[in-house]
């Protein structure tokens, strides 16, 4: 089946005049130890796409981040995180410190989980993965994680699911989500100026966003790579990562409104 609104409209989170922050979820981001942009990104569109608090776990180079990222994104050290009030954990975009990898991977949480480009487990690990986990591979990765799958592209994604446990959204120009169970989504409402260093890292933060909100894990998914394949479309020529999630409250305008 391919992406359209169909798939994951009815369950598009929609907040409420009586609601407050905490109705909204927050997500809690382990911050790459170097590469501060692509995490800065993905919280910064995690936050753009409604999530009601998005946190920012930081061990090292705290400062570039509060520095850097709008005033609304929290950073700590971890120490003081309430794991209680934590909706959704997303690791490994421009990297992820290692004790950090380990309690993504052991849910000290409890709760769903997106691993992104470092963070995303390599097969003897795939034991502590399910359906509450996202796997966001592009081809690169995909190769690196499942080098023995074959057949077509929809063929390796559903397989990997099967494989890991875990939703996986293969990223590409066309971008397959693939549940465990079997089911499959195609996406092809997308633009080749998405090819873009940053734009995966956007696109975790979308989908991190969407699942803070209570959406279901698959939808949240198609929704957002729908949302960030319009937004290239839109944007066009000239398009660079963070035009992407300048663009996310107009495309929120036409979904909601």
């Amino acid at each position: 089946m391919h992406n359209n609104s169909d798939v994951w409209l009815d369950v598009f989170p929609r907040p409420t005049l009586d609601g407050h922050k905490y109705n909204r979820g927050q997500a809690l981001i382990f911050g790459a130890p170097l590469l501060t942009g692509a995490t800065r990104l993905a919280a910064s569109s995690c936050s753009r796409m409604g999530a009601g608090l998005v946190t920012i776990v930081a061990h090292s180079n705290a400062d570039i981040y509060r520095t850097t990222l709008d005033a609304d994104i929290m950073v700590t050290d971890g120490r003081n995180v309430n794991a209680a009030k934590i909706n959704v954990l997303l690791g490994g975009s421009g990297g992820i410190h290692g004790g950090d990898y380990q309690d993504l991977l052991s849910n000290r949480y409890n709760c769903p989980r997106v691993f992104d480009a470092d963070a995303i487990p390599d097969v003897q690990d795939f034991f502590r993965l399910d359906a509450q986990c996202v796997l966001t591979p592009h081809g690169g990765e995909f190769a690196r994680k499942f080098p023995r799958l074959s057949g077509s592209k929809v063929q390796k994604a559903v397989e990997a699911a099967k494989i890991s446990g875990a939703i996986i959204v293969l990223k590409g120009a066309e971008t397959i989500t693939a549940h465990p169970e079997g089911h499959y989504i195609v996406n092809n409402h997308a633009s080749p100026y998405l090819a873009k260093a940053g734009t995966g890292d956007v696109l975790a933060g979308m989908i991190t966003g969407l699942i803070a909100q209570g959406m279901p894990l698959f939808e949240a998914c198609c929704a957002a790579v729908w949302m960030h394949g319009e937004i290239g479309i839109r944007i066009g020529p000239g398009l660079i990562a963070t035009d992407i999630i300048d663009l996310i409250p107009e495309i929120l305008t036409h979904i909601l409104v």
